[in-house]
């Protein structure tokens, strides 16, 4: 159940179209969906404003398949995360609308329209080329809230003036997200060039030393740029639903009277 099916709900009990008892039924029944390997929260649209999503990691295909389906059941949308091709070919089987981003491994159904004068309000940037699989686990994310984010991949600290190509792009976004491996000293960077947040994803990229990510973890924890947060290593999905989040307030803020 989202927003506007409850709106619709409320408005029948309202009207005398039904009653106390079958209202009660309705909510009871649309809260979760339990099965033997998985409780499934509907009501994480009603307060979130996006369904569960699932983390394929770990799961075996048909888990995966049963999830799906009952998520897009009720919801009409849908977001996989951490998939693999293969996975892809067995639920786009019962699912054909589906679609696969193979650099970002995410299984979703088609993007809905975008918010009205919405166009690049989201930079997604990475430091390297090697950072683009979570870059594009972001950008899907953002894309599925109604957000169409400019994607400006390969100018890390190391090669800076690249960065000039693609200045516009950051100019104009209302929220950035930076991605890097290595040193993660990107984020700080162009926190210090942008008044507008910065959510910072340090990635498992690099050399020894980086330690599976945690250098770029602690570097961007670190930042002396005061407009820069942090999410969890190689956590694309993180850092695009917060930044859909922001985004989609200020634009219902925006369509209000």
């Amino acid at each position: 159940m989202n927003q506007t099916e409850l709106q619709k709900l409320l408005a029948q009990f309202k009207n005398g179209q039904i009653g106390e008892k079958e209202i009660m039924e309705v909510l009871k029944s649309s809260v979760i969906h339990s099965m033997e390997f998985a409780n499934i929260d509907h009501h994480r649209e009603l307060r979130q404003g996006f369904p569960e999503v699932i983390f394929c990691e770990g799961k075996s295909t048909d888990h995966i398949l049963r999830i799906a389906e009952k998520i897009y059941e009720h919801h009409g949308k849908l977001l996989a995360t951490r998939a693999t091709p293969e996975v892809y070919e067995v639920i786009g089987r019962s699912l054909p609308n589906l679609e696969y981003n193979a650099a970002g491994r995410c299984i979703h159904s088609p993007f809905p329209d975008a918010f009205p004068g919405s166009e690049g309000h989201i930079a997604v940037i990475t430091a390297g080329t090697s950072d683009v699989p979570v870059a594009e686990e972001a950008a899907v994310t953002c894309s599925l809230f109604g957000f169409r984010p400019a994607r400006v991949f390969d100018v890390g600290v190391a090669g800076l003036h690249r960065l000039n190509h693609h200045w516009e792009s950051v100019r104009v976004a209302k929220v950035v997200i930076v991605i890097a491996g290595m040193e993660g000293a990107l984020p700080s960077v162009i926190g210090g060039l942008v008044d507008k947040p910065v959510i910072a994803v340090p990635t498992s990229v690099g050399y020894g030393t980086s330690f599976g990510g945690l250098t770029a973890l602690f570097g961007m924890l670190n930042s002396c740029s005061s407009n820069v947060v942090v999410v969890n290593i190689d956590n694309g999905f993180g850092a695009g639903f917060t930044a859909g989040l922001m985004l989609r307030q200020i634009a219902e803020a925006r369509q209000k009277p």
